[in-house]
């Protein structure tokens, strides 16, 4: 059991990274570790600010830094890591987790440093395109690359990702499960479908479900954003779009549980479906190696690009409410295994075994 200490812990406020340092910065409170979080590209919200200000171990730090995805060229990430390499100094921090390995490309930091791999543009591209990588992902796939051979320890959110990992770059990452907990008011079981997610995200593969969407007579929504950061989108057809729902808005939305549905070509994790999980939705799922591993035996799988076997899957549990309510508990059950506690308990041992090793 980890002792506590000071944890610098950057993250970014887009997506699902931010959900996980928030959560993870939350679920180590009990075992004594205070967080600085360390935010980089686009700034936080009013209410991602009000969210942190709220965990009582916790510090914000908006940096201003490039994030390594949105950034045109090297240079600004190699100053991120400078910057933090320098804070982690000024805060005696006893261990730094990034949230991509290319803030460790240089291996800059004095203590301990975990390199998260949530995910990466050279796994999204084998997963989800043909063909060779463009010149723009080169540079991104080398600080990678060099971050994951510098950084004490790198970690992946399932063993799935980590086979992509080391295929990849010839490492070895560590899985640990992510984790998340959300409280649910009390709904009736409604006859509609759902997913979520960065919808312009081609891994998504949204148009699939779009598609399914036609052939499903009951509503069909999809939350999440329809315009990429960096320029481009998605238009949806059939699937009606709820816009980007805070936890709140999904909670609420998933108390009634829907079938929920993901058609992804690449989900390192899927944190959208173990929030559905979480609410006993019962799970229509791509059979991509990530859902395997973590929903074999609750969930239906369906191969990714198979409109009409989502339908199909998605029309036979809306026709069936005790055959749909029966895959929510099982879904339930499962998700029950991938709580904070265990995601803290596990990066907390982590962490405590890499300071007893610099210390020796």
């Amino acid at each position: 059991m980890s002792a506590g200490g000071h944890l610098l812990l950057a993250a970014d406020a887009v997506g699902g990274v931010w959900q996980y340092s928030t959560d993870l910065a939350r679920a180590l409170r009990p075992l004594g570790w205070q967080v600085t979080l360390a935010v980089l590209g686009p700034a936080l919200t009013q209410a991602q600010r009000a969210e942190a200000a709220a965990i009582a171990n916790v510090h914000v730090v908006e940096t201003g830094l490039e994030l390594e995805w949105l950034a045109a060229q090297a240079e600004p990430i190699l100053m991120a890591e400078a910057r933090l390499a320098e804070m982690a100094g000024d805060l005696r921090a006893d261990i730094v987790q990034l949230h991509t390995p290319a803030l460790a490309a240089q291996g800059r930091y004095a203590c301990p440093t975990i390199a998260l791999l949530h995910s990466c543009v050279a796994t999204w591209w084998s997963a989800v395109k043909d063909g060779p990588m463009p010149g723009d992902f080169a540079w991104r796939t080398a600080l990678v690359d060099r971050g994951l051979r510098n950084a004490t320890l790198a970690i992946t959110p399932t063993a799935a990702f980590a086979d992509a990992a080391r295929r990849q770059y010839g490492v070895a990452p560590v899985p640990v499960h992510n984790g998340r907990a959300m409280d649910f008011p009390r709904r009736a079981m409604r006859d509609h479908v759902f997913t979520a997610g960065r919808l312009w995200d081609e891994g998504k593969n949204i148009g699939v479900l779009d598609e399914a969407a036609a052939r499903i007579a009951v509503p069909f929504c999809a939350a999440g954003p329809l315009s990429a950061p960096h320029g481009g989108g998605v238009t949806l057809k059939a699937l009606q779009h709820a816009g980007v729902m805070d936890s709140a808005a999904l909670s609420h939305h998933l108390a009634s549980r829907p079938v929920f549905a993901s058609a992804a070509l690449y989900e390192p994790f899927g944190l959208a479906v173990l929030e559905a999980a979480l609410a006993g939705c019962a799970l229509v799922l791509s059979g991509i190696p990530t859902f395997r591993e973590l929903w074999d035996g609750a969930a239906t799988f369906v191969p990714p690009n198979d409109a009409p076997g989502f339908a199909r899957a998605i029309n036979a549990l809306i026709e069936d409410e005790s055959a749909r309510a029966e895959a929510g508990r099982r879904a339930q059950q499962r998700a029950a295994r991938y709580s904070l506690p265990a995601l803290a308990t596990r990066m907390a041992d982590h962490y405590a075994t890499l300071r007893r090793r610099a210390a020796a």
